[in-house]
């Protein structure tokens, strides 16, 4: 392949991504401007003078979001990989790749975004830490400078 070919081929690719990219993008105002903040509130179980179990309850946005990612093709179901591979270990190390990913490392991004999308499903904690440590925002908004570098600029 020449030089001529890579570029039609990233541009394509991010023609693709764009199309499920855009509806996740009326979420990164709502991200950013919960960065570091808890997005629940917790039920603490007292009811008619009866404990029961105390659990928290999601922000109805995050939930709408967590919702339509996993219907998306950046869903990953090998993201425990990525982790590995990259010896990714706590949320610095996901915000350095996050940062440093281009076109070629989209499986990285979506990887770490899968991680918090449907590891959040059977461990709560992850949509949580999704919002305050800033990951969410993060990976949408590296995604649409990507998508935005091979493309055009993405008016919202």
């Amino acid at each position: 392949m020449n030089s001529n070919n890579d570029a039609a081929y990233m541009k394509n690719k991010a023609l693709e991504y764009k199309k499920e990219l855009l509806p996740l993008l009326r979420y990164m105002m709502y991200f950013m401007e919960r960065t570091g903040e808890d997005p629940t509130t917790n039920y603490d179980g007292k009811e008619n003078g009866n404990n029961t179990l105390s659990f928290p309850i999601f922000d109805s946005t995050l939930l709408a979001f967590v919702k339509e990612a996993s219907g998306t093709s950046f869903m990953d179901k090998n993201y425990s990989y990525i982790y590995s591979w990259h010896r990714i270990k706590n949320a610095e190390d996901e915000r350095k790749l996050i940062e440093k990913a281009t076109i070629t490392e989209w499986n990285v991004l979506c990887g770490i975004l899968t991680n918090y999308v449907q590891g959040g499903m059977s461990r709560a904690y992850l949509w949580r830490d999704g919002v305050k440590e800033n990951i969410f925002y993060l990976i949408l908004s590296k995604m649409k400078e990507i998508v935005e570098y091979w493309d055009q600029p993405i008016i919202m």
